[in-house]
């Protein structure tokens, strides 16, 4: 993919500390830039001059010291309904900025569109954020504002974008176009007037997008003319609100500004392609991946109490925001033992609440609370039969499980879960309840080995649990174990195999560590439908260490792998946003799971062992110790069952 036109020498600088220091003691980034010698204007240097850009796939960790690369043409495949990311990398040859700042880039995405008219629109599919480190490890995704944002960039540091593009299910398949446009500007308040005609440029270009999506709709659907209307005045109200477009039609009128044609001349051009395949991901996602959210650290960080209506609308919040992740979130709190207290929704089951989440069909499963989570007037037994009876009547109920004890240890804790599930059964018969473990109980030996005990756990529990979730820890990488365990299982009793990673296992098996390579975050997912499972849990997805005050610090709870059980931040810590901030993990995890739904679609038409055949023959995953930490074998996989399943 040859981009001559904005073909970038690359130097590799010295290591610093080494023959005379690194780029901390001048060394300039850039080959053949002597004439950029004394103060440098960027208004009247092409950018190309003064920063490298380059892209690199959404596996890639991009830290401060990545040394640059030739910049191609940006080149995606998504199907409808699927979150396709890539990373685009700016790293300064020199400095024209100051107090301590390399210098300051705009960055402004335009609309994806297709021949045909159609368009993915930018603040709506296209989502653009900064890969801000956590400990040193490239992991925050702090948005930035849309279509046009500044970022500062420092002396011999490379800075990081995440461009993420939502397919809506409904967009038209094609071929899709557009570009990211990156402009070098001047750092202090001399840089208004430049940066106000950037704006004029950008102001004119939505004006016109909005008439070219309303314009042509004589003769077109309803339905459609509705969406085409809905996203003009989507467009407008974003015109009519920004800075920029008060700021032009200020009494002071207009400010002096360059012409289209400079802008062109000095701005550096990233093109984005995107194909869009014909196939739809399904809305609701066809393995259940459940996740824990920690109410006690929303209560405590946000100052919420529990059972107020600012408590309700802060789970609520949370909740809806992990949904866009094909996540099925629960919240949870611990009491003595790891007995633990889950559930999905906090409203009551009789509350309009209830049936709005558990009836959307992006929630794969939902966790029915044992006991009451607000205080009420109905007390223990007669709390848990109401919402029974209730769920029961329900089409939803199929998605319901409970989820009542973690990891149990020893036979007085397990005898717990058999007494609750006996409740349970007594009021539902088939509920489903769920057990996650990683031995069986140690004071009641099931085996002669821990292992043999792990694998009988099933025959332990029946007829009291129905889905038997194991840590991937304990099966490390014995693939022995799960055909073990899977023989020991009766599914046509309804039972299910799901697994969980917590804590283990640590490098080099798939787990959601900081500082583990990208594709290792997105293998978590891999090995799940490679070894069958049906479902999975983690324990929890914001469970960092206590505080008082949204803007808080994060920091990681003693004792645990770096980033083990925090999978998003507060935005009140990186801005004055109160939405979370996702992880470079949490959108790996999203992959993974989009990957389960291609292997899925490959494996109905062709079988499970050539799905199977095909994850090893295009060389993405063979085991939790043999998997690609490129990503070129992930675009081949899909490709292929893009190409083998179109209609």
């Amino acid at each position: 993919m040859d981009n001559s036109g904005n073909r970038q020498d690359v130097a590799v600088p010295p290591v610093e500390g080494v023959a005379g220091g690194g780029t901390a003691y001048g060394w300039n980034d850039g080959q053949g830039l002597n004439h950029l010698k004394g103060s440098i204007d960027p208004t009247e240097i092409p950018t190309r001059d003064l920063v490298h850009v380059w892209c690199m796939p959404s596996t890639a960790n991009v830290g401060p010291q990545d040394m640059p690369r030739n910049l191609e043409p940006i080149n995606l495949l998504a199907a409808r309904n699927e979150r396709e990311s890539v990373q685009i990398a700016i790293r300064p040859k020199v400095s024209w900025g100051g107090s301590g700042v390399a210098g300051t880039v705009q960055v402004q995405c335009t609309d994806l569109c297709s021949t045909s008219g159609d368009r993915l629109i930018v603040g709506q599919s296209l989502l653009l954020r900064r890969v801000v480190p956590i400990l040193g490890v490239p992991d925050a995704l702090v948005p930035l504002d849309l279509p046009v944002s500044q970022i500062n960039l420092l002396p011999g540091e490379t800075a990081a974008l995440w461009i993420s593009i939502d397919v809506p299910s409904a967009q038209p398949p094609g071929q899709y176009e557009g570009e990211i446009l990156i402009t070098a500007i001047k750092s202090d308040t001399e840089s208004v007037q430049s940066l106000s005609k950037v704006e004029k440029h950008r102001l004119y270009r939505e004006l016109k997008d909005c008439l070219d999506t309303v314009e042509p709709i004589e003769g077109k659907p309803l339905d459609e003319v509705v969406e085409r209307v809905k996203s003009a005045t989507t467009s407008l109200r974003r015109v009519l609100l920004s800075p920029s477009f008060s700021e032009f039609f200020s009494e002071n009128g207009p400010a002096d500004i360059m012409d289209e044609d400079a802008i062109s001349t000095l701005s550096l051009r990233v093109k984005l392609n995107l194909t869009v395949w014909e196939f739809v991901l399904p809305e609701t996602p066809s393995l259940p991946a459940v996740f824990g959210i920690s109410d006690t650290v929303i209560e405590d960080r946000y100052g919420v109490q529990h059972g107020t209506p600012e408590w309700f609308e802060a789970l609520d919040q949370h909740f809806k925001w992990l949904l866009q992740y094909r996540i099925s979130p629960y919240f949870c709190r611990w009491a003595d033992g790891m007995r633990v207290l889950t559930y999905t929704c906090p409203w009551p089951v009789d509350h309009p609440k209830s049936d709005e989440y558990f009836s959307d069909p992006r929630l794969a499963a939902y966790a029915v609370p044992y006991s009451q989570v607000v205080s009420g007037n109905d007390a223990g037994k007669d709390y848990l039969q109401k919402q029974v009876e209730i769920l029961r009547t329900k089409t939803h109920w199929r998605k319901a499980y409970f989820y009542l004890w973690d990891e149990p240890l020893n036979l007085e804790q397990y005898d717990s879960v058999r007494n609750m599930a006996s409740e349970i059964h007594a009021y539902a018969p088939d509920a489903r309840i769920l057990t996650t473990y990683y031995c069986g109980p140690n004071d009641a030996p099931l085996a002669p080995t821990p292992f043999e005990a792990f694998v009988k756990v099933p025959n332990f529990l029946r007829p009291h649990n129905q889905i038997y979730c194991t840590s991937e820890w304990v099966l490390g990488n014995r693939e022995d174990l799960v055909k073990d365990i899977i023989s020991e299982l009766q599914p046509e009793n309804g039972e299910e195999w799901w697994t969980y990673v917590c804590m283990g296992p640590s490098d080099p098996h798939p787990n959601w560590h900081l500082g583990m390579r990208g594709a290792q975050h997105r293998a978590v997912m891999w090995r799940v439908w490679k070894e069958g499972g049906t479902g999975f849990l983690y324990w929890g997805a914001n469970c960092y260490e206590k505080a008082t005050t949204a803007s808080a610090e994060i920091r990681f709870r003693q004792g645990l792998p770096p980033g083990d059980g925090v999978l998003y931040y507060p935005g009140e810590v990186f801005s004055t946003s109160h939405q979370p901030v996702a992880s470079l993990r949490l959108e790996r995890l999203l992959s993974g799971l989009q990957d389960i739904e291609y292997l899925r679609l490959y494996a109905s038409r062709y079988g499970r062992d050539e799905g199977i055949a095909l994850l090893e023959r295009t060389g993405v995953y063979f085991g939790p110790e043999r998997y690609t930490f490129e990503h070129m074998p992930i675009d081949a996989m899909r490709g292929q069952i893009f190409h083998a399943c179109r209609s």
